[in-house]
């Protein structure tokens, strides 16, 4: 097993480190000049939108789709997840702290990517059995007709439900029993049974239930966290300055300031930032367009611009704040991984209460992207089984949940990141292809 779980990761490796980053940002920085930088000269259209739509009781989601920002709020609910706690924490241990220069880098042209992601999405959703539907697996048909067209849609299709709805979230329950055993030393089944039980009630309510879900949840947990984390850097105010200055020149100079990671290199720390901001923004990986196509707007624009909030939400915010507090706590070179680093971090300033303070904030950021994920596989196993196939998904889903919470999940997460790796490729094709397309319709408002 541990030969297999080797072989997975190197796989996964590869394709992220040599393929996958190279098509992410050149996808991005390519959509970024076709659409002429429309992350920096519609990002006040795309803040206004959502604000102008903010409500914790918005109407609810029926047949014809969300609102927008309940369309939001899932998309966010999938992006700020562990990635941002334990993610964060992985890349400035493996690429110091210029990895964050190149996160912002490719967050920054990911908007772009988004923005063209949503547009098709709204562009080529349809009604399937009465509900409103939409995502990558439908404009990948629409870019290629034929067999191909159908062969790359059901890839796609396949690769996200293993990824995301199964194998994902078995690691997100895993996570939220991990940081609740370690916090409080409660039963990690015990924390399983509560979650799945809670996200099979979520679950079982549709996308009416989902989207009430999440525009409550997501608001909460980013204002809980982001409160927390200015605390702390109010606390250690003096210090940000030095962060700041260690990001920006450690990005090109990993060894220019005393205290950096010994041995990395400016591609280690491009390598690490790229790949854990792309992972957890999910710009260009096909997850966030189901939420998007489900979005009540009057022009495929306007969802555009809402999706590019999500990103620069994800990474420009919760990243850069977990990045912060991490930096002038001044543990990034002592050696500690993921999870640990962060909640040493936490700890130096609220003490014990550090372990339970992202215990509580691992729940609602993994739990909220359990509720993304499911609804982002369930959408694709409806397009390969039909909705009468949709019960056995749910169930498949809650068993997963449950036995993720109790097992030690290495391999589950090295082939999450493989599964997730091979979802992009198709997605990416599709956008290339239909970005003639993108560029006419964003011309056109």
């Amino acid at each position: 097993m541990e030969q297999f779980t080797q072989l997975v990761s190197t796989a996964s490796d590869f394709l992220w480190n040599n393929i996958l980053l190279f098509l992410l940002c050149g996808t991005g920085i390519y959509f970024t000049i076709r659409l002429g930088f429309v992350q920096i000269f519609k990002f006040g259209s795309g803040m206004r939108g959502m604000f102008s739509e903010f409500s914790l009781h918005g109407k609810a989601a029926g047949k014809d789709g969300m609102s927008s920002f309940q369309a939001l709020t899932t998309a966010v609910a999938a992006q700020v997840g562990t990635g941002n706690i334990t993610g964060c924490a992985t890349a400035l241990a493996g690429g110091g702290p210029g990895a964050i220069f190149w996160m912002w880098m490719s967050a920054f042209f990911g908007m772009a990517t988004i923005y063209a992601e949503a547009i098709l999405a709204q562009t080529f959703k349809t009604t399937v059995d009465g509900q409103v539907t939409g995502g990558p697996a439908y404009y990948i048909r629409a870019a290629f007709k034929g067999r191909f067209g159908k062969f790359l849609a059901g890839f796609f299709s396949v690769a996200i439900v293993l990824a995301l709805g199964f194998m994902g979230n078995m690691v997100q329950s895993n996570s939220i029993s991990d940081a609740f055993h370690n916090a409080f030393g409660v039963n990690k089944l015990a924390v399983g049974v509560v979650v799945a039980i809670i996200a099979a009630f979520i679950f079982l309510g549709g996308v009416k239930r989902l989207a009430s879900v999440t525009e409550k949840l997501v608001p909460f947990m980013a204002v809980f966290y982001i409160v927390g984390c200015l605390i702390i850097l109010v606390m250690r105010w003096q210090l940000i300055p030095n962060a700041f200055a260690q990001i920006f020149v450690l990005a090109f100079e990993p060894q220019a300031i005393a205290g950096g990671i010994a041995g990395v290199t400016v591609r280690e720390a491009m390598r690490y930032g790229v790949a854990r901001g792309l992972f957890s923004n999910e710009a260009g990986m096909g997850s966030t367009p189901h939420a998007h196509a489900l979005a009540k707007v009057e022009h495929p624009q306007d969802q555009g611009v809402i999706a590019m909030i999500g990103v620069f939400f994800d990474t420009f915010v919760i990243l850069t704040l977990t990045a912060l507090v991490v930096i002038t706590s001044g543990l990034i070179p002592t050696g500690l991984q993921g999870t640990a680093l962060t909640q040493g971090a936490f700890n130096q300033s609220f003490g014990a209460f550090g372990d339970v303070f992202i215990a509580i904030c691992m729940l609602f950021f993994a739990f909220s992207t359990i509720i993304g994920w499911y609804f982002f596989g369930e959408v694709n196993f409806k397009a390969l089984f039909g909705k009468k196939m949709l019960p056995v998904y749910s169930v498949i889903v809650v068993i997963f949940v449950l036995v993720g919470s109790a097992l030690k999940v290495d391999l589950v997460w090295e082939l999450s990141d493989f599964f997730n790796g091979l979802m992009v490729i198709p997605n990416l094709i599709g956008l290339l292809a239909l970005s003639g397309l993108v560029v006419r319709i964003h011309k056109n408002k």
